[in-house]
């Protein structure tokens, strides 16, 4: 199975879900599935910083002894964004309209960021 089935799947499970990547923690995008209703957002800009912020998350959870960071969300007005870590190097990212079905992104992420895994 290709990353991009996995992503398309994520995707077309959750209601609400406007895209789906597999990202590096440099910010660049392995793969990425996307609605056509999300082309107006500037989503690949807001990942890549999303990155950044996953990874100073990270070293920070580690400097406080609190364990892995396994998932990190940001809910803005208009979009929620959940990331799920992969691997030491990779995160899955989904976007959900405001409105989407958080939970459910957050189950599917989690049972899809092992398939993701094997794949790399």
């Amino acid at each position: 199975m290709s990353f991009r089935t996995h992503l398309e799947s994520v995707v077309n499970q959750v209601d609400g879900a406007l895209a789906c990547s597999v990202m590096g923690f440099d910010g660049i995008a392995v793969d990425t599935h996307q609605k056509e209703e999300a082309a107006e957002l500037e989503l690949n800009g807001a990942w890549v910083e999303y990155a950044n912020l996953l990874g100073q998350l990270r070293q920070a959870a580690e400097a406080l002894k609190t364990g892995e960071v396994q998932e990190v969300s940001v809910n803005s007005e208009h979009v929620l964004t959940l990331m799920r870590l992969v691997s030491p190097e990779y995160f899955l990212v989904l976007a959900l309209r405001a409105d989407g079905n958080y939970g459910k992104g957050r189950y599917v992420l989690r049972v899809t960021a092992p398939k993701i895994r094997a794949e790399l």
